[in-house]
């Protein structure tokens, strides 16, 4: 008789955990980067989301490209084959071409004021709503890093650019005609490609974020490292809409509260990481060069020359420009 009870409750016991197995929602979330602000938003975010929902939610990063190349892990998300993703911005804009904004000089600039533009209701609505007609949404926006170009012939002043060819992190009209209206040749090129060109000075500078010029140890070839004025990377987290709403109401709620909230969290690591890098870079050699105020406005007025543009070719993006400039305007009064 015993024996028999003892049975029973192994097999009852066996049963409840492959229950319990099966009830378990796997969310997968990409990233093409690893050991970034991006991680770390995860590492927070698992933490929370693991915490809240009783485990009922198995939250699975995987880094450094695991799941494919961006353009395929972007389509994966409008798909649903993978849950979420988190690139940089531009990656987005071939899925909705309002993500340019992001890329626009002068509307987001520091960790703490983007911050507190992303926290104001009316913005993150707007900018969480990107993608929506495709299936996707944004749940959480990562400022990655300030934006800086490297180059041979040090960038003190805008006219240091005129006669330069310029590699750029992207091929769309506000990565290209502030620099040929400055005077340079821009040109899109693959990071991967980037290194031996500055190498064999096929190229004379090149645009990127700061964590590319310390991983690529580029103060190898070149020294002079100038912040772009208003221009940082961001990192938005797009999210597959239909499973997030077959989560649930109670889980769903979980799930964008702790993205929010890790998104906060993460602000305080970000900016350590950008301190630690900037110090690498002097340790190697190399020079940071920050532009006047007044070559800073100078950049800044070359770019609101291509705005409209942007606006003509761009549905959507005229109302995006203008709502974060006037919200931008107001957190800084």
């Amino acid at each position: 008789m015993k024996s028999t009870i003892k049975a029973a409750v192994l097999a009852c016991s066996t049963l409840l955990l492959a229950g319990m197995a099966q009830a378990q929602i796997k969310m997968k979330i990409s990233s093409a980067t690893v050991n970034d602000p991006t991680q770390e938003w995860a590492r927070a975010f698992t933490a929370g989301v693991d915490a809240r929902s009783g485990g009922k939610i198995k939250v699975e990063f995987y880094p450094a490209g695991q799941l494919g190349p961006i353009p395929a892990t972007v389509e994966g998300t409008a798909l649903g084959t993978i849950e979420m993703v988190s690139v940089a911005s531009g990656f987005f804009v071939g899925l909705e071409p309002r993500f340019l904004v992001f890329d626009a000089p002068g509307l987001f600039e520091d960790f703490d004021f983007n911050a507190r533009l992303f926290a104001d209701p009316a913005i993150r609505a707007r900018l969480s709503g990107f993608g929506k007609n495709k299936g996707v949404e944004s749940i959480a926006f990562i400022t990655v890093t300030p934006v800086y170009v490297l180059a041979h012939k040090p960038i003190r002043t805008i006219a240091d650019l005129a006669g330069q060819k310029i590699r750029t992190p992207g091929g769309a009209p506000l990565h290209l005609e502030p620099l040929r209206k400055a005077g340079a040749s821009p040109l899109s090129m693959p990071l991967g490609e980037v290194l031996p060109a500055m190498q064999t000075k096929s190229i004379d500078g090149v645009i990127a974020g700061l964590s590319a010029f310390t991983t690529f140890k580029f103060y190898d070839v070149a020294k002079a490292l100038t912040a772009v004025p208003g221009t940082v990377i961001i990192s938005p987290v797009l999210v597959n809409s239909a499973f997030l709403k077959s989560l649930g109401p109670d889980l769903e709620k979980i799930v964008r509260e702790e993205a929010i909230k890790a998104e906060l969290a993460n602000v305080p690591w970000a900016k350590r990481e950008i301190a630690n890098g900037l110090d690498v870079w002097k340790k190697n050699g190399g020079e940071i060069i920050e532009l006047s105020a007044g070559e800073k406005q100078k950049y800044l007025d070359i770019v609101a020359g291509v705005v409209p543009q942007v606006f003509a070719t761009t549905p959507g993006f005229k109302e995006d420009y203008e709502a974060i400039v006037a919200a931008g305007n107001r957190l800084r009064q």
